[in-house]
Formats: C-alpha cells, structure tokens, sequence
C-alpha cells in the first residue's frame, strides 16, 4: 500500500456515498473519501491542491492548510461515521 492508492476496506465510501450522507456540499464539505468504517473508527481522506482558495490568504509564500478546516474534517467524518450506521 502507498499513499497514491491506499487500501479499500469494507464500509468504505465513495464521493457519492460520502453524498449520500453528509449534508455539506462544495466548498465546505471535507471529506473526498472513506477507506474505511467500523463500529468505532473511521479513516478518510481530503485531497487538498496548492490552488484550493484557502490558501490564497493562509500564507501567500508558504501555504498552510488551516487548522481549523482540518478539525472541521475530523467533525465531519464523525458524522459520516455516526449517521452511516
């Protein structure tokens, strides 16, 4: 396993599924896909580029993913994992 094609496990999500259940959408939802969902854990990811707009301001010479949209992620993916069930 490498990070361009990490392992798919069962209760795993595709962009559609991850619709199918949050009620976030574009630009606000972070989370792309679910590799996997267990009773008590979830793994997902967020594909993040170099032009996403929040880094237009967050730092102009050396981008860094805010913080506080990585907690949002994590909040979001609990929800998956709760309102998945």
């Amino acid at each position: 396993m490498n990070e361009a094609s990490p392992e798919v496990t069962s209760g795993a999500l595709d962009i559609q599924g991850v619709l199918n259940i949050a009620p976030h959408r574009y630009p606000f939802l972070m989370v792309d896909r679910v590799l996997e969902r267990t009773d008590n854990k979830a793994v997902g990811i967020k594909n993040v580029t170099y032009n996403e707009p929040c880094f237009t301001g967050h730092f102009p010479e050396r981008p860094i993913f805010p913080g506080v949209l990585m907690l949002e992620a994590l909040a979001q993916m609990g929800g998956l994992l709760v309102l998945g069930r």
